[in-house]
């Protein structure tokens, strides 16, 4: 671990020793995380390309993508099923396509460090882990990026249905070929996390260097009871998706009627109890307190879990960006004692189940 005190000696940042922490004068934490044991190295930022070819056309989405950049970060994630469920003419890579195309553009592929995935359900037979699959698909995602390797691939949903020696296999054939660097986990369960290390421990398959899992303020405990060990244990940093649940941590959605406003509504709906409101409450009084956005804090706040490198957020204008670039200054402003009455809120947090 790292330990980190700001100028006031008021607070302690619990860091993994994954990330680099350069203090400026002024004690702003600029962070260069390296993930895993790789060698790749991350700004403490990773914008989510869910959006892009759902919510964004492709002038939008290259305005989001340049203004990411324009920022100091360069880390973006995507995945080949984003984003099939946009429209009656989505298919299912529309986001990398955007991407690729805005890369192409621009001519930065060595500046960005690009994360996509592998496995989920297309709905239209695509889909899974088999190792033919697995080949298909990374052609695809190459194709679609317009790239000649993807930075970091991730097995994107473990359903168990595949033998872990077959799906490791063809990920070792991938980064062999040298058309992907690294390998990433995300909706993968424990058991099957574990015993993919583990096999990758016998030196015949490549490990996995990052960990994505479902996280935030109001749902935490997939991660706090069955990964967080694992993480630790085999080095992994982990990039929280879902790290504002929604919405719901932004002080969007506090009525059964605010509902509406989104079509990401009906997904916010279990936090919205008197112990969810309470987390929002409070993070509404903190971020008068630092000057900053409610989503802010929230994203700030996990950098205090064991073994986040990054939190994972989309963007669909500036103003969104603007929050994401002001976490890095917040995480080193904040206090102890904050983090402390966020956590103990979020431990007591009931779910509305109807």
């Amino acid at each position: 671990m790292v330990l980190i005190f700001n100028s006031a000696g008021s607070y302690i940042i619990w860091l993994s020793d994954r990330i680099k922490n350069i203090l400026d004068l002024n004690n702003t934490i600029m962070n260069s995380i390296q993930i895993g044991h790789s060698d790749l190295k991350v700004m403490p930022i990773n914008l989510g390309g869910n959006v892009f070819g759902w919510t964004l056309g492709e002038a939008a989405s290259f305005k989001i993508l340049d203004g990411f950049v324009d920022r100091g970060f360069n880390f973006i994630d995507t995945a080949d099923v984003y984003s099939v469920w946009g429209g009656p003419d989505n298919k299912g890579g529309e986001s990398e396509t955007i991407i690729g195309k805005w890369m192409k553009s621009r001519g930065n592929r060595n500046k960005v460090v690009i994360a996509t995935k592998v496995g989920w359900d297309f709905k239209d037979g695509r889909k899974g882990l088999k190792a033919d699959y697995i080949r298909r698909a990374s052609e695809d995602s190459l194709r679609r990026l317009q790239v000649d390797y993807i930075d970091l691939y991730y097995n994107h949903i473990d359903t168990g249905e595949v033998p872990l020696e077959e799906t490791l296999g063809a990920f070792k054939e991938l980064v062999d070929a040298g058309k992907v660097r690294y390998m990433a986990a995300s909706n993968v369960p424990a058991d099957r996390l574990k015993a993919s290390l583990d096999l990758a421990a016998t030196g015949s398959y490549p490990a996995y260097q990052a960990l994505q899992p479902h996280y935030n303020l109001v749902d935490k405990a997939g991660y706090d009871v069955n990964l967080q060990k694992i993480a630790e244990q085999h080095h992994l940093t982990v990039f929280p998706y879902w790290s504002l649940a929604g919405g719901f941590l932004t002080g969007k959605y506090r009525t059964k009627e605010d509902l509406g406003q989104s079509i990401r509504g009906l997904h916010v709906k279990k936090y919205l109890t008197p112990e969810g409101l309470k987390v929002v409450d409070l993070l509404q009084e903190l971020s008068r307190k630092y000057s900053v956005t409610p989503a802010a804090i929230a994203l700030a706040w996990l950098f205090f879990t064991p073994m986040v490198g990054a939190p994972l957020a989309s963007a669909t204008k500036a103003s969104h960006l603007d929050i994401l670039a002001s976490v890095p200054d917040l995480v080193a402003r904040m206090e102890k004692a904050d983090i402390e009455l966020l956590t103990a809120l979020s431990d007591k947090m009931q779910y509305n189940l109807e």
